[in-house]
C-alpha cells in the first residue's frame, strides 16, 4: 500500500521559495538593474551581450549583437563601444531612438530596454573608454575596411599578440555609444506564474505597472 504521507511530504519539499521581487513591483525594477549590472561585470553573463535595434534609413529595423560595458542605474545609463564608420551610427545620427533586449536562460529573466543613444568619438568620455579598453579590444578597430563594406577575401587575421598593434591607429576609428533608458519591460519566467512589468521614466521617477504576462 502506498505510503500517502511520504507522497505528501515529497510534495511539500518540491515547493520552491520564490524570489522576493515576485510579487514586489520595485523590487522587480532593482532585480532588472542588478542583472544588467552583472552583465557588464561578468563576461560569462548572458547579460554582457544584448541584442541592440536601430532603424536604418527605409525606416526598418537592424539588430545585432554588442557588448554592454558599463551601465548606471542611478542616471540610466549604459555603455557601449562600437567602430565609428559603422552603419548604426548612420542611423542613430537619423533616428536616436533604440531598443535593447536582454535573455538569460538559467535565470528565466528577459528584459527589454528602450533608449535615446549618443554618439562619443572625438571627446573625453571615448578618450577614458580606449584607454580602459584591452590591448587586443583596440585591435578591431585597425583594420582600413569599415565594418560591413563588401570585400573580395576575408581580410587579414589579427595579430596574436596584441602587443604588435599598430600605434593606436584603431582610435581614430572607435567611438562609444551612451544610451539613456527611459522604457524597462522585465518579463520572469515561473512556473508558479509567469510576472510581467513596466516602467516609463516620467516626471523624473520610474513609473510602473504590472502587465499580463
Amino acid at each position: 500500500m502506498a505510503n500517502t504521507n511520504s507522497n505528501t511530504t515529497d510534495e511539500a519539499t518540491r515547493v520552491r521559495a520564490l524570489p522576493g521581487f515576485y510579487n514586489n513591483l520595485d523590487g522587480s525594477l532593482a532585480h532588472a538593474w542588478a542583472m544588467i549590472g552583472r552583465g557588464v561585470a561578468d563576461r560569462r553573463s548572458a547579460f554582457h551581450t544584448p541584442v541592440v535595434a536601430t532603424v536604418d534609413e527605409t525606416g526598418a529595423p537592424s539588430q545585432r549583437v554588442m557588448v554592454l560595458r558599463a551601465a548606471d542605474g542611478a542616471s540610466r545609463t549604459l555603455r557601449l563601444h562600437t567602430d565609428l564608420r559603422s552603419e548604426k551610427l548612420v542611423h542613430i545620427g537619423e533616428q536616436p531612438r533604440v531598443s535593447l533586449a536582454f535573455y538569460d536562460a538559467s535565470a528565466k529573466l528577459q528584459l527589454r530596454l528602450g533608449a535615446h543613444a549618443r554618439i562619443h568619438a572625438q571627446d573625453g568620455i571615448a578618450d577614458q573608454a580606449w584607454l580602459n579598453s584591452r590591448p587586443q579590444s583596440r585591435l578591431c578597430y585597425e583594420q582600413a575596411v569599415a565594418p560591413g563594406a563588401p570585400v573580395a577575401a576575408p581580410l587579414p587575421e589579427l595579430p596574436a599578440d596584441a602587443r604588435v598593434a599598430f600605434a593606436d591607429d584603431g582610435r581614430l576609428n572607435f567611438a562609444v555609444l551612451i544610451m539613456v533608458v527611459d522604457t524597462i519591460e522585465w518579463l520572469y519566467l515561473a512556473i508558479e506564474g509567469h510576472r510581467r512589468a513596466r516602467w516609463v521614466w516620467k516626471d523624473e521617477r520610474w513609473q510602473g505597472t504590472w502587465l499580463a504576462p
